[in-house]
């Protein structure tokens, strides 16, 4: 093996000292700006900083260390809101029947900047895929769900049978589902 090949341990470990006193304090402000709880914020930090040494450690070292350490403590986030929410599944919201189905799409506003996060998307994809509904499915979803009207009063203002209104729900739901459920998951792989 060539003396060159073998890493002094001492200067590496100088070099991941530096690291992590140069990163600390910004990848805390990062996780504490998602994470309330200042127990659970420094865990997440903990554990980045732990994984950073066990790479440089593995002989896989860290181009970019303060993307990188983002880039873990971000899915160490995504975890911790995979633990703590309940599985959203699109799959079994109402909706055909007609009662409302918008709540059950969107997680609930708790406050905590995960969800705030999570609904603001789901709230942008919602927006986008309403614009790409045939008209007539759209008017009903909104008339039903954001003015709250029901579908008795939408039949007798439009002159169409509830059968048909209930259709159009339907499939404006199922779309809005299908759409919802594939950000969703994309969110939590990212």
């Amino acid at each position: 093996m060539d003396a060159a090949a073998i890493s002094d341990p001492v200067s590496e470990d100088r070099q991941i000292t530096a690291a992590v006193q140069r990163e600390r304090g910004r990848l805390l402000a990062f996780i504490r700006r998602r994470i309330d709880d200042a127990t659970e914020a420094e865990d997440i930090l903990q554990d980045a900083l732990y994984e950073l040494v066990a790479a440089e450690r593995l002989a896989q070292p860290v181009e970019q260390i303060g993307a990188w350490l983002m880039r873990v403590a971000r899915n160490r986030i995504i975890d911790r809101f995979r633990r703590k929410r309940p599985e959203l599944s699109l799959d079994g919201a109402g909706g055909a029947d007609g009662e409302r189905v918008l709540d059950e799409l969107l997680p609930a506003a708790d406050g905590t900047p995960e969800t705030a996060a999570m609904r603001a998307l789901l709230l942008d994809e919602i927006e986008a895929a309403l614009a790409e509904l045939p008209r007539e499915q759209r008017e009903v979803f909104i008339a039903q769900e954001l003015d709250g009207l029901t579908f008795r009063e939408l039949a007798e203002r439009s002159g169409v049978s509830i059968n048909t209104l209930l259709s159009r729900k339907r499939y404006a739901v199922l779309q809005l589902r299908e759409r919802l459920q594939a950000v969703y998951e994309d969110w939590l792989t990212e």
